[in-house]
C-alpha cells in the first residue's frame, strides 16, 4: 500500500508540475505577482496531493514569521522549500545558483526574485548575498535560508555555513530559527512518501545585535535540539 500510494503521488506530482510550469509561462510577460501566485498555487496543490494521495499532512507550530525577518531553517527534504512558499508571504528563498540553470524552475526563481548564491566565489558571494538580502528586507519580505546549505538526513547535522551569520549581522534584523522532521516522511532521495504528520516549528526569535559566535551557537543549539525532538516524535508516532 505504501508503494502504491507513493507511486500515485509521485506520478501526479510531476505531471502536475509540468502542466503548471507550461500553463503559467505567460506569467513571465506579466507583473511579478502573477508568477508568485503561480508558485504559491503549485505549493498548495502539492501539499494537498500529499495529503490526499500519500496520507501525509502537516502542522505548523509557533508564531508564523511576518515581514522583513531572517528565517533560518533545518533542511531535510524538498518539502521544506514547498511549505515555506505556501505559508509565508512572498519569501525570498536563498538557493544555490546552479538551480537557476534548471529550465522553468530557474526562470520562476529569478522572476520571483529569489536570492541565488554562488558558493564557490567566496567573499564575493557573501557580499552579493547581503546586497540581495537588504533589497528583500526593504521590501518587507522574509528571507529564508537553510544554514547547512543542503539537505541533511533526519538525525544528522552538517556544518552551518557563514552566509546566515553574514545576513544576521549585516541586515540587523531578528532571526527566527525553524525546525522540521520532514525527512522522516519525504526522504532526500527516497521514493516513498510515508503517511503521518510533518511538523515545522518556528522557534523563539533571536534578537538582532548578538556577536557572530553567540549567534551561531544559539542558532545551532535551538535548531538542532528542536529538530531532534521532532524527529523522535515522528518516529515514536
Amino acid at each position: 500500500m505504501l508503494f502504491l500510494r507513493s507511486t500515485a503521488f509521485n506520478l501526479t506530482f510531476y505531471a502536475l508540475s509540468v502542466v503548471i510550469v507550461i500553463a503559467a509561462t505567460p506569467c513571465f510577460l506579466l507583473p511579478r505577482r502573477c508568477t508568485l501566485a503561480a508558485m504559491t498555487g503549485w505549493s498548495h496543490m502539492t501539499l494537498w496531493l500529499l495529503r490526499v494521495l500519500a496520507g501525509t499532512t502537516y502542522e505548523v507550530r509557533g508564531k508564523l514569521p511576518q515581514g522583513g525577518v531572517l528565517v533560518a531553517s533545518k533542511h531535510q527534504s524538498m518539502w521544506d522549500t514547498i511549505v515555506m512558499t505556501a505559508i509565508l508571504k512572498d519569501p525570498a528563498m536563498v538557493l544555490k545558483r546552479e538551480l537557476l540553470w534548471i529550465p522553468f524552475y530557474g526562470w520562476y526563481a529569478m522572476k520571483t526574485r529569489m536570492i541565488a548564491i554562488d558558493r564557490g566565489s567566496g567573499s564575493k558571494a557573501i557580499r552579493r548575498l547581503v546586497s540581495q538580502g537588504k533589497t528583500a528586507i526593504a521590501g518587507g519580505r522574509p528571507i529564508v535560508i537553510f544554514p547547512e546549505g543542503t539537505r541533511a538526513a533526519p538525525g544528522s547535522k552538517l556544518d552551518y555555513k557563514p552566509g546566515v551569520a553574514a545576513l544576521y549581522r549585516q541586515l540587523g534584523v531578528d532571526c527566527v530559527p525553524a525546525a522540521v522532521n520532514s525527512g522522516v516522511f519525504w526522504g532526500r532521495r527516497g521514493f516513498t512518501r510515508k503517511p503521518g504528520t510533518i511538523v515545522i516549528e518556528f522557534l523563539e526569535p533571536i534578537p538582532a545585535g548578538l556577536d557572530r559566535k553567540s549567534f551561531m551557537e544559539t542558532l545551532e543549539t535551538r535548531i538542532e535540539s528542536a529538530a531532534s525532538r521532532l524527529v523522535a516524535e515522528a518516529r515514536g508516532a
